[in-house]
């Protein structure tokens, strides 16, 4: 009577998950211990619903088993070793099938292109063929008549970002990828932007004459200012420094500058650091290659991407919290023609009615500087509209790391015709995918790592579509994506050759020249690799490249090029005139052999990247910058420590930024040592050493800093009080104010100052691998 009795049920009752559960326990009497097992659902352990409990009513004409101590019955006994080989038996069978299927089952396809009889996986490291032939296939197939062909199919005359004429380039990008079988996707995002008024124009009022341009600046504040104009050069700091020495105060002036140099979102925010209340922007050009009534377009934003979801994607599900981008104008900002700023045979321009000191002969424009009684009405009406663009991607996949990937990208958008902005690069972009999908599907070329080709939209407002899509999968990309190759504007001239990069890519940039030099008799853009020819080749790479968000923001090694003509900007950008003819014009008609230049040299660093057994990354680039910058904070730290004492005290040492200098010094010399000494026919070794190289850009990035409120976050390429630059600015600025420094400057420049070389350090730990690697002499 005290025995615990259970049920065992003489079938399944067809319920997927049953399982089967033993309770020991121990009889009260002291006797060994019953089992009782029961089959359930893994929803219905108890009776009922559709357990066993369940089952046995549907059984009710059977006897139910009754478990009995052991010993008490031979019947009961077989029947309870029948029970036990049954179930042993059935879970035997489930686990055979299981791992029968698991063998049958097909394997994917190392590639993104669907071969009718799939070539193999690579089975060791060695790489299936030879550079040589790699170079030499890719020459093969990219000539100029495609360029040709593919100008011809791309060039439009309207494809501003989300219009029509957009998504129609758009589907044309997406039939090419699926035509060369690299399994294209999209990426949408709902982005807001200004364009210029709904209603009605913006104006300026200069001396009784109203002017109404076309032309607009997006992401300027709306409103309506009046102040003295002064004509400020190209904006620069440089040239405010000159105004300011020359005894101009700019506090509620209307600045005008010329295009060019840099950004326009960077002259407004100079003149706004200087508390100017305007900015008026005409061509930069004096001759006539632009007439007098071109207009301007473009954006001060100074950042990427979308200016309202900072540092988040603008997916059309996402929610944001209600914030803008701190790279947001403060003062507004408005484009004019060249006949409106310039001296002409008209008096109404503004330049010839300036007076005050005449225009410095080195700024090249004659007129005068302006006076306080020269003053100007701004007045800005731009709308902020929504827009959907889609992104459109395509893939060769890697026969050995096919996870790991350089990104090649090109956007696709203008406001105009946009040949040289957009119509070349996407051109460049088709004709590598087609010719390096066309490598591996009949060549045999099979690349160990992937390459993703990128077409962005966007790009325009400020490479809004390569910002959001790096926002929106910033986790996955940074621990994925090695390098990113930027197509944007690189044919622009003929005579002069001009790349800013990661300092890791400088010396594979370097061997690419020579190699594409090499293939053409025609390249005497590319320099003689002797002497200091970095020094007149490398430039830094400028905000507007959607190159800069993949290295400053992602921290993925980057880089963006252009054949050009001697240091002269072109001209035509953001205007109506950027069109095939006037390209062939300053190029002696020569853009499609131009073009197939650019693509080798692009298609020669993807390829080197995604076929040598390590990534072709020069850690000791990174060595000498960073020495170099440390190098450049110390005499500035000496100096303000002896002219200003009560600043800075002795205390302050730059010992410890000396010392993390160093252990990236150590750790990089160390990685190379472990190339060195590297199996390369060890695949899972040399995807150890590419992961640390990997690491570097991206260890760069401050983690102390927010990305909404400085979203380029690398200490050495960014720009923010937090990045090594910051700290060379800071301690100017210190100098420079005497005794007008508060606490709390000082603080701040310590605190960044403790920050940045913690980050300088991390890296460095990083780069060493292992945790029993690091170097703890910090």
């Amino acid at each position: 009577a005290d025995l615990k009795r259970g049920t065992i049920a003489n079938g399944f009752n067809g319920e997927p998950h049953s399982y089967t559960r033993f309770n020991l326990t121990q009889n009260m009497e002291g006797d060994n211990s019953q089992v009782e097992m029961k089959l359930s659902s893994d929803v219905d352990e108890e009776v009922g619903g559709n357990g066993v409990g369940d089952h046995l009513n549907h059984n009710s004409n059977r006897k139910p088993y009754v478990a009995q101590k052991f010993g008490r019955t031979p019947k009961n006994l077989c029947f309870m070793a029948a029970a036990i080989f049954l179930i042993f038996l059935i879970g035997y069978l489930i686990g055979y099938l299981v791992h029968r299927k698991k063998d049958l089952s097909p394997s994917c396809s190392a590639s993104a292109l669907p071969f009718a009889n799939p070539p193999p996986h690579e089975t060791g490291a060695a790489p299936l063929m030879d550079w040589d032939k790699v170079k030499e296939l890719l020459a093969q197939k990219l000539n100029a008549n495609k360029f040709e062909a593919a100008f011809m199919e791309f060039n439009s005359e309207n494809h501003q970002a989300g219009s029509p004429g957009d998504e129609d380039l758009a589907n044309k990008v997406l039939t090419k990828f699926k035509e060369y079988g690299m399994n294209p996707w999209t990426d949408e995002h709902f982005v807001r932007v200004q364009d210029p008024p709904a209603s009605g124009t913006n104006k300026i009022t200069f001396k009784g004459t109203n002017f109404r341009p076309s032309g607009f600046l997006s992401y300027s504040p709306s409103g309506r200012v009046t102040g003295a104009v002064v004509y400020a050069n190209f904006g620069e700091e440089s040239d405010l420094d000159f105004l300011e020495d020359k005894n101009f105060n700019l506090t509620g002036k209307v600045v005008l500058v010329r295009a060019g140099k840099i950004s326009f979102a960077e002259k407004v925010a100079n003149a706004a650091k200087r508390k100017a209340a305007a900015v008026l922007i005409c061509p930069g050009t004096t001759d006539d290659s632009i007439g007098d009534n071109i207009e301007l377009f473009g954006h001060v934003h100074m950042g990427s991407g979308d200016p309202y979801t900072p540092g988040f994607p603008s997916f059309n599900h996402t929610q944001f919290p209600p914030v803008q981008s701190s790279g947001l104008p403060t003062i507004p900002a408005q484009t004019i023609t060249k006949g409106m700023a310039m001296p002409r045979l008209s008096t109404s321009n503004i330049l010839l009615q300036l007076s005050g000191h005449e225009i410095p002969a080195q700024w090249k424009v004659f007129g005068s500087l302006g006076d306080e009684k020269d003053v100007i009405t701004v007045e800005v009406n731009n709308t902020l509209t929504e827009k959907r663009i889609n992104n459109i991607f395509g893939v060769i996949k890697g026969f050995v790391d096919a996870d790991r990937y350089v990104v090649i990208g090109a956007k696709r958008d203008a406001r105009g015709p946009g040949f040289a902005a957009s119509t070349v690069g996407t051109s460049v972009l088709v004709e590598l995918a087609r010719s390096i999908s066309d490598m591996v599907k009949n060549d045999g070329f099979k690349p160990r790592r992937s390459i993703v080709f990128a077409s962005w939209s966007g790009g325009e407002y400020g490479s809004i579509g390569a910002t959001e899509w790096l926002e929106g999968y910033l986790s996955s990309l940074s621990m994925k994506a090695f390098s990113y190759i930027d197509l944007d504007g690189i044919v622009t001239g003929r005579s002069t050759f001009k790349v800013a990069a990661s300092p890791l890519l400088h010396s594979l940039i370097g061997s690419t020249i020579k190699e594409v030099k090499s293939l053409n008799k025609d390249a005497s853009m590319f320099p003689d690799l002797t002497g200091s020819w970095e020094t007149n080749v490398f430039e830094p790479l400028k905000l507007d490249s959607a190159a800069y968000p993949f290295l400053a923001f992602s921290g993925i090694p980057s880089i963006s090029f252009r054949l050009t003509s001697n240091d002269l900007d072109y001209q035509y950008f953001g205007t109506e005139l950027d069109k095939w003819d006037k390209l062939n014009l300053i190029t002696g008609a020569k853009v499609p052999h131009l073009t197939q230049v650019a693509a080798q040299f692009a298609g020669h660093i993807a390829l080197r990247l995604v076929h040598d057994h390590l990534l072709r990354m020069d850690l000791a680039k990174y060595d000498k910058f960073i020495r170099a910058k440390v190098v450049q904070i110390n005499v500035k730290v000496k100096n303000v420590q002896r002219m200003q004492p009560q600043l800075l005290p002795k205390a302050l040492t730059m010992q410890w930024l000396f010392s993390a200098s160093g252990s990236y010094s150590r750790a990089s010399r160390s990685l190379a040592a472990d190339i060195e000494n590297s199996d390369l026919e060890d695949i899972e070794m040399c995807r150890i050493l590419n992961d640390r190289i990997m690491t570097v850009e991206r260890n760069f990035l401050s983690p102390y800093v927010s990305p909404r409120d400085s979203p380029f976050r690398h200490i050495l390429l960014g720009f923010g009080p937090h990045t090594l630059g910051g700290l060379s600015d800071h301690l100017q600025a210190l100098r420079s104010n005497n005794n007008n420094n508060s606490n709390a400057d000082v603080e701040l420049f310590r605190n960044q100052f403790a920050l940045a070389t913690w980050t300088l350090q991390g890296c460095a730990n990083s780069l060493a691998g292992d945790i029993w690697s690091l170097d703890n002499e910090i």
